[in-house]
């Protein structure tokens, strides 16, 4: 699934909550989108959060 296709989607699902649910609902779908996509990350690279923390370029010297 390309980045643009998972933006859309997210996108779209940040409307309709703030569309139908309000500002309480947006902020609960950004904040839980967020947690979803930081766990996504740590599953897929490993489970060393300093790494994932630090960025892709402070490990290569």
């Amino acid at each position: 699934m390309s980045t643009a296709l998972v933006g859309l989607m997210v996108g779209m699902a940040l409307g309709f909550a703030g569309w139908f649910g309000g500002f309480g609902a947006f902020l609960l779908v950004a904040a839980l989108g967020t947690v979803g996509f930081v766990l996504g990350r740590l599953v897929d690279d490993g489970t060393d959060i300093r790494e994932f923390l630090g960025g892709r370029d402070r490990g290569r010297r």
